[in-house]
């Protein structure tokens, strides 16, 4: 369906996009993850027709779409402001974009009761926007986007404007729509939690390139560099030599893959990685406890390395103050080859 390949985009002396290669299959969502400057949104809208490329091609179904109109590709697209018209009601605002390509008042009436239906927002058609909730207004959007009956829909950081709780609430909601509308679709954002939770695979950026696609468990599980680890929010880096099978980090001899090369190395410890064990070689002290529901957080500082995060049972948490001892799952530790000048 989707192939972009060798994208690059320059805005003066700026190399926004660097020759991007990513392919979106049928009934696939695949999560844009990058921070801020990466290139993310770029490449969205350089999909969407809005952004004229320097190189390389976009195609659909095999057709080179240079030169195609951003409203003749027939892609939806959700912009995180949602640009919704606060005088019209719902109806109003999801049929919008169906007045340009339809001139049956009934036909379009019959699509805006579809698509209120599928976001869950049947019974607000005659409500006014501005008088919604914000995660009610987030769906108007997406059902407009949806009216058009796209081919491929698009979404820019379509929950950044919402708190925390509606945000995961949505998310789900969002999946949700997804499937049921079978859509193929791009999803933008800079929330490693939101792109593992609404994607069949992840494409993170960095500097205009996309450095790792895969899907969320594996990209979770292997990042493919220490800099898409600390992104993740993994951490610390540190640096450690691998002798004899062993890596050997600030917090002491840790056992590596039988394949891992001998020689300086940075390590990134997964967050499942360190547990508390009463037998364990590494003394520390809890300074944090964070309790998030289901899990309790503590940041401990051992004697011999850098900060850890150690994920416990609530039922199963020390006090701030307390000392611990634990142990490293091996299987958690990630390492790579040492890059003095990498850049966080």
């Amino acid at each position: 369906m989707l192939r972009v390949e060798g994208a690059v985009v320059q805005f003066g002396d700026r190399t926004a996009l660097d020759r991007v290669d990513l392919s979106l299959g049928a009934r696939e969502t695949i999560a844009v993850l990058g921070p801020s400057g990466s290139g993310k949104t770029t490449l969205l809208r350089a999909v969407a027709g809005l952004q004229r490329l320097s190189g390389g091609c976009i195609r659909w179904d095999g057709d080179d779409l240079a030169g195609v109109a951003a409203h003749e590709r027939h892609f939806g697209l959700m912009f995180q402001e949602y640009a919704l018209f606060p005088h019209r009601d719902v109806a109003g605002n999801v049929e919008f974009g169906l007045r340009m390509t339809s001139s049956d008042r009934a036909a379009r009436a019959r699509r805006v009761d579809e698509v209120l239906e599928l976001v869950g927002l049947a019974d607000l058609r005659a409500r006014r926007v501005a008088s919604l909730s914000g995660g009610e207004q987030q769906r108007v959007a997406l059902a407009r986007a949806l009216a058009v009956s796209p081919r491929l829909l698009m979404l820019d950081e379509p929950l950044g404007a919402l708190d925390r709780v509606w945000r995961r609430r949505l998310l789900t909601e969002i999946r949700a729509i997804l499937d049921r509308a079978g859509l193929p679709a791009l999803y933008v954002t800079h929330d490693h939690e939101e792109a593992f939770a609404i994607a069949t695979r992840v494409a993170i950026m960095r500097d205009g390139r996309v450095v790792q696609v895969g899907a969320p468990a594996d990209v979770w599980r292997a990042p493919v560099d220490a800099w898409t680890a600390s992104f993740l929010g993994f951490g610390p880096v540190a640096a450690a030599e691998v002798r004899n099978g062993l890596a050997h980090t600030p917090w002491g001899p840790i056992r590596t893959r039988a394949d891992t090369q001998p020689g300086a190395v940075e390590t990134v410890v997964r967050p499942d990685g360190p547990r508390i064990d009463d037998a364990g070689p590494i003394h520390a002290t809890v300074v944090r406890a964070m309790f998030t529901g289901m899990r309790v957080e503590l940041a401990v500082v051992s004697e011999s390395g850098p900060p850890l995060t150690v994920v416990v049972a609530p039922h199963d948490a020390p006090a701030v103050g307390d000392r611990v001892r634990l142990s490293i799952d091996p299987d958690a530790l990630l390492v790579y080859p040492s890059s003095p000048g990498r850049a966080d």
